[in-house]
């Protein structure tokens, strides 16, 4: 048996790409896409013309309307390859916006409607701002699911839980990028692999968190550098994996032990948390890691929405 056969039997498997032709050798529950993933597919020659075609059929609407035009053309693509739920991400420009993230989320939803797309089976993605928190809990009320993304914080973990939205994506990898910078030549790899990469025990904290409360929303680490961060999550609610990491899992059959249980999480002694906005803006502030974390993965996906919006002016 493959590692990703046996990741499968513990945790929900998800695929990381815009990426649809990858997909199906792998054979994820889920996907979930982002602007800089979507912008690295269009740019690939196979879909181009998906780009040409959507920027001809729209042409004359708003430029944002395209552009989600295009983002669930590529989401209903997916959605024809694996059983499971896509995700699709509001315009990061929108992360300070509660008003405006819920009316986009909302077009999104009705665009994948008009596709013959059933609500359960796309997640709206939203950044893990205050903001954000609020838009995925309003979104809730009105029954579209949300993925909190861009989360790096406990405090981010704890108002989403706050908020019933429906998932979280904690980032593995970029709290492990953050903290080997800061060390610079003192890091030790060997020393903080595994159960001691900080982004996995984030992530795990998290879990423990709210599996300990009976807290529904689901945990899905995401962004890894490495397998070895996989592996120390087998048994976490969802994983999301790019293709190169999923290729590199179906290529071993080295065991994989199960490295999160809700019943562990259930023995431990844990302190119920509460934040209102004031309490979590400061507790974000409190936490240099995530405050840069956020801020910087805002920029870079809006620096992308940008790309993506000058290549469909100019096709």
């Amino acid at each position: 048996m493959t590692q990703l056969d046996a990741l499968k039997a513990l945790t929900t498997v998800v695929a990381d790409t815009g990426d649809f032709n990858q997909l199906a050798q792998y054979q994820p529950q889920d996907a979930t896409t982002n602007p800089s993933l979507i912008l690295k597919a269009v740019q690939k020659p196979e879909y181009a013309p998906l780009l040409a075609q959507t920027v001809q059929q729209h042409r004359g609407k708003p430029l944002d309307e395209i552009i989600d035009r295009l983002l669930v053309r590529f989401g209903s693509e997916i959605l024809s390859i694996i059983p499971g739920r896509v995700s699709t991400e509001v315009d990061a420009r929108l992360s300070f916006d509660t008003a405006a993230s819920v009316a986009r989320a909302e077009r999104i939803v009705a665009l994948y409607r008009a596709e013959g797309v059933s609500t359960d089976r796309v997640l709206i993605k939203v950044a893990s701002t205050w903001e954000g928190i609020e838009a995925a809990r309003q979104l809730e009320g009105k029954g579209i699911r949300t993925n909190l993304t861009l989360l790096f914080s406990f405090a981010q973990a704890v108002a989403c839980g706050q908020a019933k939205v429906q998932l979280i994506s904690p980032f593995v990898g970029r709290i492990y990028d953050w903290y080997k910078k800061q060390a610079g030549s003192s890091w030790d790899e060997a020393a903080m692999a595994g159960a001691n990469d900080p982004g996995v025990k984030s992530v795990a904290a998290i879990y423990q968190y709210y599996k300990h409360f009976g807290i529904a929303t689901e945990v899905m680490g995401a962004s890894f550098r490495n397998v070895g961060q996989i592996l120390a999550l087998a048994g976490c609610d969802l994983l999301t994996i790019s293709p190169e990491l999923l290729a590199q899992l179906a290529a071993s059959e080295q065991p994989v032990p199960q490295a999160l249980s809700e019943s562990a999480a259930k023995q431990l002694k844990l302190d119920r948390v509460q934040y209102d906005e004031a309490s979590f803006r400061y507790a974000l502030n409190e936490d240099a890691m995530a405050t840069e974390k956020l801020a910087e993965g805002i920029r870079a996906f809006a620096a992308d929405a940008v790309k993506l919006d000058k290549l469909l002016q100019a096709a």
